[in-house]
């Protein structure tokens, strides 16, 4: 073509102009359109925000009054063991007239230190219970290890003291097997029975273990 032919007229100018005056419409539309996406992101992103820290706190408020229940649930079933447990171990020959909540049992140059929820003595013999509101066979592996660390204790603490240590578990729920590995383990098996508690008859050759 020649250079005739390439001229742009006036009106091609105008069209250009024109033209590009369209696409810059256009730019600013969808620029307009994405800002405000933009903000609606934003708007929505500040309302998961308050939603999330929401939740949160009611989560926090929900796991507070779950801890604040769980506590006196354990403690009604504290009680409710503590009810008439001496005379139960009475009953099967234990002289024991009184018990020990919550007693605490420490030997520092060992680092040994725990707590037993009920704690029954006759003198030669230390009844140690733990008390669960659902009893399950990883509590009674843990009062075992319990056991062991109060015999460490009271060897370290009184070298002299021959005294018997033996364990026994407690739970207003007894879950799978934990009942039957505790009597397994030489350990008594405490559970509701009415408005009070009773001793699982132990098994035939069950034998207490003392630790």
């Amino acid at each position: 073509m020649s250079q005739q032919q390439n001229a742009l007229t006036y009106e091609g100018v105008l069209e250009l102009i024109r033209q590009v005056a369209e696409l810059q419409k256009e730019t600013d539309r969808k620029f307009q359109e994405t800002a405000e996406q933009m903000k609606e992101t934003d708007r929505r992103m500040k309302e998961t925000d308050r939603i999330v820290k929401e939740n949160a706190e009611q989560i926090k408020e929900t796991n507070r009054r779950v801890s604040s229940l769980g506590s006196r649930i354990g403690d009604i079933v504290e009680n409710m063991v503590r009810g008439n447990i001496v005379e139960k171990f009475q009953a099967l020959g234990y002289d024991v007239s009184e018990f020990t909540p919550n007693k605490p049992f420490k030997y520092k140059e060992l680092g040994i230190i725990g707590e037993i929820d009920l704690f029954l003595d006759e003198g030669d013999t230390a009844i140690l219970i733990e008390v669960k509101t659902t009893l399950e066979t990883a509590d009674v592996r843990e009062h075992i290890e319990r056991l062991e660390k109060y015999r460490r204790y009271i060897d370290a603490k009184y070298p002299g003291d021959k005294k018997r240590v033996i364990g026994a578990v407690a739970g207003a729920v007894v879950k799978g097997v934990a009942a039957e590995f505790a009597h397994e383990n030489g350990m008594y098996v405490i559970v509701q029975s009415g408005d009070a508690v009773k001793i699982v008859t132990s098994p035939d050759g069950f034998q207490v273990k003392e630790w």
